[in-house]
């Protein structure tokens, strides 16, 4: 039986002056699933993502969470009923330690603000579970080094996993593997597949090698518009997404 429809877009549309970037998308992202959205560059993907956040306003469509119309919400509004997101490039502090980063996620998580001048007892309280999200990574021997000297790879990493600190339900992740090594790349899908087993993730990625490897469903877009759904063996042997996306070579999905 197919699981319950949690995100779910009517006819989904953005414009430019003039300029159609996202033409009338319909998308349903069951629970429990990972949904991977995928296309060539300039096929709408990002813009798709910063309208399900709300960094963006549609031009037309409505987006339905949980059966209810969150078109006219706000950023933080989509935050707080479980919608969280990651970014193509690294949004954490870059001046504060890996552990202070998810010391911010896990008090914002509670409604609270990090402040600087609050006694450390009043932090006591979340520093194991920031370790914990750091071992879950592989960044507990990096708890103390400031994240704008972590390599890459960490980087991305504490990136993800500072949005997990949020526990959230729906877990958009925009190129959670971009410009990573193979070791990377493996702890990151590992990572992923671990956090899917009880909440539900939304993610474009261009590496089709990890698409196949974790996708259950995927959407493929061409200049805004779903040109082929499905799992990974359907959407791969569609020709016109051979010709759009893949240019006729399929790239191989081992990784």
């Amino acid at each position: 039986m197919m699981s319950e429809i949690l995100l779910e877009t009517r006819g989904l549309s953005k414009e430019f002056k003039g300029f159609t970037a996202v033409s009338a998308v319909d998308l349903q992202i069951h629970r429990g699933t990972i949904h991977a959205l995928i296309g060539p560059n300039g096929a709408g993907k990002t813009t798709v993502f910063n309208l399900l956040t709300k960094f963006l306003l549609p031009s037309g469509g409505q987006i339905l969470y949980k059966g209810r119309d969150i078109t006219a919400a706000k950023p933080a509004d989509i935050a707080r009923q479980g919608i969280v997101r990651s970014f193509q490039i690294s949004a954490v502090f870059p001046h504060l330690t890996a552990h202070e980063n998810l010391l911010i996620a896990l008090q914002r998580k509670e409604g609270l603000t990090f402040r600087f001048w609050r006694s450390r007892r009043s932090l006591d309280r979340f520093h194991d579970r920031a370790r914990e999200l750091l071992a879950s990574v592989g960044l507990e021997h990096q708890a103390e080094t400031v994240a704008v000297e972590l390599p890459y790879g960490s980087k991305r990493s504490l990136e993800i996993v500072t949005t997990l600190a949020l526990d959230p339900e729906l877990l958009l992740l925009d190129e959670p593997t971009q410009g990573m090594g193979r070791e990377d790349v493996d702890r990151v899908v590992d990572l992923i597949r671990a956090v899917s087993a009880n909440r539900t993730v939304l993610m474009v990625e261009h590496n089709l090698s990890v698409v196949s490897r974790l996708s259950d469903h995927i959407t493929v877009l061409q200049r805004g518009s779903v040109v082929a759904e499905g799992n990974y063996e359907t959407v791969s042997n569609n020709p016109e997404v051979r010709a759009a996306y893949i240019g006729g070579k399929h790239e191989s999905t081992k990784a």
